[in-house]
């Protein structure tokens, strides 16, 4: 027994100095150059890449550096670096490490919005996969739409919030990453708010108004922190005393996620906090944004909650709330500050790939602006998934009742250029032929039309041979989904379609239903054809959709 005792202490011992000498490959320099180029393959497992600098918080993500042929490159830019000693320390082999190197570009950068799966007018990451859109706010001029984005792989991952900036709402320009993973885990979703009067004592003399953001970090739980900004949205400073709600004790669940902020009550209110949890919304209130109190619950929704007040029909003197979750479910009702109170629901307005959406906070007009995540994915790309056209929200009464409407924002008709109009009533067949002319797969399309048919009429809109709008109107199923037209004959609707390199957005009803999904053309020609054999297409009008690239 003692022999094998002391056997086992000599195999110790001859093992401890090659287990001590397995060490992570490591660079230290000092930088002068913006980017590092690092080769990627989604097919190799990830190995921690780490980031330290003396006054920088250290960052750790995963990435999957290719052995071979790269199936893309990404990069991290190294601007908060800039003039500091950097140390890189990989998790991998050094040969792996070996591979990434400096410049002051970045590799492909000429292609960037040039690839031949890139959407034409839908938002999409120059590299790396996005979800769902955070931190919608207009402030000075800009709208900001920041992101769930892995700048490191077109998978999911290493979650930070992306952000981009438009003044027209279609233009979109990228800047850098704003939020990355911290000792309090990824940066989960959330969003913001202008801080007029400056309750959380952020602001200076300079940026007097800050932007205020809320937004969950993911690690053994969810926990709910803010960050400030006092330049313009470029940088995110994260308040020391985070995290300021951690519930996940007090719910019984580790799922409290996705802050959505607002303002309640005019000049003498409060702030709002809509935080999904459990099984549904809750409502926290604060008076400086940093303190929180738990006000009240409403199940049934799923997570990204969203709360917002519209006028019915335009009138002012008849306004109601709606809350919603990612999936599209909405409940419409009455809001004191504290309490949700359903009057109808649950509807759901949308379905297919838009999920997560969230409306932006400030417009300069007073419109209710939402955009989705687009769960569209762009096979052989550097980038995946992208943001749905933005839309305004309103009420509408239908003959079912008040219902949200969405419908495309004013400002994507800058974008279309009429190509064709036919003021009378076509057959499928007449229609068709005009469609032939419209062939070119990379080419956006906008189609414009009111369809009438006969009830027993199963009608459709193809795309080489494939159907991808379907209505049945014997069952009222659009896509195999069940609505009720808002005209009560339920023959007759207006439609429109945005088509896209690589997804389709469908409007019915004028937005009283929506519909998107992938749409992909393999072929050198993109053929449509309306199909059904009782129905016309009254108004046809198509346009070309401008790139905003």
């Amino acid at each position: 027994m003692k022999r094998q005792f002391y056997l086992a202490l000599i195999f110790a011992f001859i093992c401890a100095p090659v287990l001590s000498f397995a060490q992570p490959a490591v660079k230290e320099f000092k930088v002068k150059q913006r980017y590092l180029n690092i080769p990627i393959d989604t097919e190799v497992d990830g190995k921690e890449l780490l980031f330290t600098a003396k006054g920088v918080d250290s960052l750790s993500v995963d990435v999957c550096v290719a052995k071979g042929e790269p199936q893309y490159w990404i990069y991290k830019d190294l601007s908060q670096y800039m003039g500091k000693k950097l140390k890189i320390t990989y998790g991998g082999d050094a040969a792996d490490l070996e591979k990434m190197f400096l410049a002051d570009t970045v590799l492909g950068q000429s292609q960037f919005y040039k690839e031949a799966r890139r959407p034409q007018f839908h938002y999409t990451t120059r590299r790396g996969w996005t979800n769902d859109p955070n931190g919608m706010v207009y402030y000075n001029g800009e709208y900001h739409l920041y992101y769930q984005h892995n700048p490191y792989s077109t998978n999911w991952g290493n979650m930070t919030w992306g952000h981009a900036v438009s003044r027209d709402l279609v233009h979109w320009e990228e800047l850098g990453d704003v939020l990355h993973p911290d000792r309090f885990g990824t940066m989960f979703s959330g969003s913001a708010v202008v801080d007029w009067k400056n309750t959380s004592g952020f602001g200076t003399k300079a940026c007097p108004s800050p932007i205020v953001y809320a937004y969950t970090t993911h690690a053994q739980w969810q926990k709910q922190c803010i960050a400030y900004s006092l330049d313009n949205g470029r940088t995110l400073i994260k308040y020391a005393g985070n995290p300021v709600v951690d519930s996940h004790e007090a719910v019984g669940s580790h799922e409290t996620r996705d802050p959505r902020l607002l303002w309640y009550g005019g000049e003498d209110g409060h702030w709002v906090m809509a935080l999904f949890e459990k099984d549904g919304n809750s409502i926290y209130t604060s008076d400086d944004l940093k303190t929180w109190t738990y006000r009240s619950h409403i199940g049934g929704f799923d997570e990204c909650p969203d709360l917002f007040c519209l006028p019915v029909d335009g009138d002012k003197n008849n306004m109601k709330w709606v809350t919603l979750g990612a999936a599209g479910v909405y409940m419409i009702g009455d809001f004191d500050g504290y309490t949700f109170t359903p009057t109808s629901g649950r509807y759901q307005y949308t379905l297919g790939s838009f999920y997560a959406a969230q409306t932006f906070s400030d417009t300069p007009d007073g419109r209710c602006i939402q955009i989705g995540w687009g769960r569209i994915s762009h096979p052989g790309m550097p980038f995946n998934s992208q943001m749905q056209l933005p839309t305004e929200l309103t009420l509408v009464t239908t003959r079912d009742g008040v219902r949200l409407c969405s419908k495309p924002v004013k400002e994507v008709e800058s974008l279309l250029h009429r190509e064709y109009t036919a003021n009378g009533i076509l057959s499928p067949e007449d229609a068709n032929k005009v469609l032939a002319k419209f062939t070119d797969p990379d080419r956006g399309l906008h189609i414009k039309a009111t369809l009438k048919m006969d009830a027993s009429c199963y009608t459709a809109l193809k795309m080489n041979g494939n159907a991808f709008f379907t209505y049945n109107p014997s069952f009222g199923l659009f896509n195999d989904k069940f609505y009720s037209t808002k005209d009560i004959k339920g023959l007759e609707f207006p439609v429109e379609f945005f088509i896209d390199r690589t997804g389709v957005e469908v409007f019915v009803d004028n937005g009283l239903y929506s519909w998107s999904a992938q749409l992909i053309c393999d072929k050198d020609v993109r053929l449509l054809e309306f199909e059904g054999w009782a129905l016309t297409i009254h108004g046809l009008e198509i346009d070309a959709v401008e790139s905003i690239w």
